[in-house]
């Protein structure tokens, strides 16, 4: 069934991204042509035409992204006692750094370093990384985790302080494989991955009984105050793109009871043991 998941949710993606809806949408509109559906072709096309224009000339996705970026802050103080940090993969392109025999890193770039920072803040605690390929046509990139390996003691990590789970595919996966390696199951982690992905991140967390702090990093909209009309397509459309596909992922995760709520909130400090 998490296999069926998992392929599903990678064909769906590639019908329902927005550069793949603009795409579908335009041969749509081709085809209505061909088929002399003229004034239903000039409809798409002007509303295309003017969809493209507003991701073209100003950050949209910021309005999709912003909203899960603020929804968990970082801890205004470290906490004194925790039994380790979780670092969930992405930081790693296994692809490019399998191809060119060479640890590459990628978008997510932070997760590295905000690992080696806690690392040196919390130097007795165990590091877990997990990450995987999340490629369907390559499933078996890097399993023995080298690249993370390699990128973290990069970082200044003490290889002794990681430990790396290399199999999961998605953030459930994350969960579910990295459960049993914890040094204490109802202990407190700390909890790294993207500000974006934090509020599936931690839902999963919670459904899986683990009790995360989190500590979001790797931030990509820009604040009210600094957008701006920049015609600036690939880095707009990046941003959509990375906010639509959480945003989508948060959906389904919670109508297959992956995840405690459709969007996770921050507990309230009443109900946080640490």
């Amino acid at each position: 069934m998490d296999n069926l998941f998992f392929v599903s949710s990678k064909l769906i993606w590639g019908l329902l991204s927005p550069a793949s809806l603009l795409v579908w949408f335009l041969i749509l509109a081709t085809l209505l042509l061909w088929l002399n559906y003229h004034k239903a072709a000039r409809r798409l096309l002007t509303l295309l035409s003017l969809l493209a224009f507003a991701v073209m000339a100003y950050p949209v996705g910021d309005w999709l992204m912003q909203p899960l970026e603020i929804r968990f802050q970082p801890p205004s103080t470290m906490p004194e006692k925790i039994d380790g940090i979780i670092v969930l993969g992405g930081a790693e392109n296994l692809k490019l750094s399998t191809g060119w025999d060479s640890a590459e890193v990628g978008d997510s770039a932070e997760r590295i370093f905000a690992a080696a920072e806690l690392s040196r803040l919390y130097p007795e605690l165990p590091i877990i990384y997990s990450g995987g390929s999340n490629l369907v046509q390559m499933p078996a990139l890097d399993q023995e985790g080298r690249v993370s390996m390699t990128l973290l003691t990069q970082a200044g990590i003490d290889s002794a302080q990681i430990t790396i789970e290399s199999r999961a595919r998605n953030t459930f996966e994350n969960f579910v494989m990295i459960k049993p390696l914890l040094p204490e199951a109802d202990g407190h982690y700390l909890l790294v991955t993207s500000a974006f992905h934090m509020p599936r991140s931690v839902g999963i967390a919670r459904k899986q009984g683990i009790n995360v702090i989190p500590y979001p990093v790797d931030y990509r909209s820009s604040q009210p105050e600094q957008r701006y009309w920049d015609f600036a397509l690939l880095a707009h459309l990046e941003t959509l793109e990375v906010a639509w596909h959480e945003w989508l992922g948060l959906t389904a995760y919670f109508v297959t009871g992956k995840t405690s709520a459709w969007l996770p909130a921050p507990r309230k400090p009443h109900d946080q043991q640490h």
